[in-house]
């Protein structure tokens, strides 16, 4: 029988996966990794599978792509495991370390960062426990926070979170090596909240919000996402850079939310439920930049 006890393996997806295993390498050599296995997300700009493929291959490391074949890899590899943005069900979880993108018991599910930012968390954070049959709800390992201002970008954030992944990655290990028992404690089920996934609907933007939440929207659904979405005059369209501007006293407020009520230089600003919001950039389905007229209205 092979020996495990230093070697692990991975599920990853996204530039978070990429960077962690990028550093993983970097600090204890490819011959740490039994295997890598990586999943396509068609919902963002760059996946990196081809990133994370290549890294492997340069490496010598054995790279899979998600399938119903992993199991027979999986029940051969007697080790230790990390799932990385991973959104999907693995079905071993022996020894099954999953990182997620929120300090548990609070934002169990899907999205965690963008709602984060929608709800101006102010402290985020990551959170390494073990995997259940029920989705994130197994004890947990350790923890990280990072506190975050606003207005911010969930490019930004990405970058920003991305090293705390190898950092409980790193710490879990070091124990690993030592063969230093890995303790966890239960969540606290009181403190429970879920976030939900996201489907194309959720990326339209409700004109009721006031203009402070639905700039958080737009900036926690940007790049590597496809962007806030509103219907303009029978058409879809983009909002990338917004910012709050000074509100007025509108009569009959109700019934105009989502009206152009000035024009600043091509840049509309907009009727919201409350306060008002300025659109630097509005983009068509092509992502190619569009001006209004002041008659518009978003749906």
């Amino acid at each position: 029988m092979n020996d495990t006890s230093n070697k692990v393996a991975f599920y990853v997806l996204g530039s978070k996966g990429f960077s962690t295993i990028k550093l993983f390498i970097d600090t204890y050599g490819s011959e740490s990794v039994s295997y890598i296995v990586f999943g396509i997300d068609e919902g963002v700009e760059n996946d990196f599978s081809a990133e994370i493929k290549e890294i492997a291959s340069k490496n010598s490391i054995r790279c899979l792509e998600k399938s119903g074949a992993l199991l027979e890899v999986e029940n051969k590899f007697l080790g230790w495991k990390f799932a990385i943005g991973w959104k999907w069900i693995i079905d071993n979880t022996s020894q099954l370390i999953v990182l997620h993108d929120s300090l548990l018991p609070k934002y169990r599910g899907f999205s965690p960062l963008v709602n984060s930012l929608i709800n101006r968390e102010t402290v985020i954070g990551v959170t390494a426990l073990f995997a259940s049959s029920e989705y994130d709800k197994g004890e947990i390992i350790e923890q990280t926070l990072l506190e975050i201002d606003y207005p911010m970008k969930i490019k930004e954030l990405i970058c920003r979170i991305e090293p705390l992944y190898f950092n409980l990655v790193n710490q879990i290990f070091s124990k690993i090596k030592k063969n230093i028992n890995i303790t966890s404690k239960a969540q606290d089920e009181k403190q429970a909240t879920y976030s939900l996934w996201l489907d194309k609907v959720d990326y339209f933007i409700d004109w009721s919000w006031s203009a402070e939440k639905i700039k958080r929207f737009v900036d926690a659904t940007g790049s590597p996402y496809d962007n806030a979405k509103s219907a303009l005059n029978g058409k879809i369209v983009k909002l990338v850079d917004v910012k709050v501007a000074k509100d007025v006293n509108i009569e009959m407020r109700e019934r105009h939310i989502g009206k152009v009520v000035f024009m600043d230089g091509g840049s509309p600003t907009i009727i919201c439920g409350q306060g008002l919001l300025s659109i630097s950039t509005l983009l068509d389905n092509n992502n190619n930049n569009i001006k209004i007229d002041f008659r518009s209205r978003f749906e």
